[in-house]
């Protein structure tokens, strides 16, 4: 089973090997986040075209990353994104970012999830960044239970979160060579996850230690 979710927010004209490695690991990831400008930017950019057209290649979800600000993103806009995504860059689906835990706005994502499938989405990835209401689990393939740091994701204690047929996914970072995340991920109930050395503000700019050589 394929187990990592690659959100790798780097141009592929700076980092071209970075991306050859991500393309290489094919059958060891659940999908790829393609960002090329915190959403799909305002045109067309040949060098993402050809990463996200390379990894459909090799059988890889490509996801659209767009950020949904908690619920407070006009869902037009959002919207507007997954149209950008679908027609200069071909994706399977769609991430989104920044999305509330509790109930008081899901009606906001589900009606966002109905215009995704209605673009074509066949993955939908929600992150929360901690479990939200199992409700969620009914609008989404992939839930983000977790992302934090490292220092945090060790010290945290398991906790029952039952979400159907919907799978979990961690994204850890400011994580140490050899540190066991695959391991903890799955004792915590998580199938997919993505472990980076990458700290601060913009640490999914390096790719995870899994892709690293030696």
């Amino acid at each position: 089973m394929s187990t990592l979710l690659v959100p790798y927010y780097e141009h592929p004209s700076v980092r071209p090997a970075e991306w050859e490695a991500i393309v290489e690991a094919a059958p060891r990831l659940y999908g790829v986040v393609l960002n090329p400008a915190s959403g799909p930017g305002e045109r067309p950019d040949a060098a993402f075209a050809e990463v996200a057209e390379r990894l459909r290649g090799r059988d890889v979800r490509v996801l659209g990353y767009a950020d949904t600000d908690y619920g407070r993103r006009p869902r037009a806009e959002v919207v507007r994104d997954l149209a950008r995504y679908r027609d200069w860059y071909g994706v399977d689906g769609a991430f989104f970012d920044q999305v509330t835990s509790g109930l008081g706005d899901f009606g906001y994502y589900q009606r966002l999830a109905t215009s995704a499938w209605g673009a074509g989405c066949t993955t939908i990835a929600l992150n929360h960044g901690a479990p939200p209401h199992p409700a969620y689990a009914r609008l989404a393939d992939v839930l983000v239970t977790f992302e934090g740091t490292w220092e945090t994701y060790r010290r945290l204690r398991p906790a029952p979160f039952a979400v159907g047929r919907t799978r979990q996914c961690h994204l850890v970072h400011g994580v140490p060579p050899g540190a066991p995340v695959g391991d903890l991920a799955r004792t915590r109930g998580a199938t997919i996850h993505c472990a980076v050395p990458g700290e601060g503000a913009h640490p999914w700019g390096t790719l995870p230690h899994a892709l690293q050589a030696g």
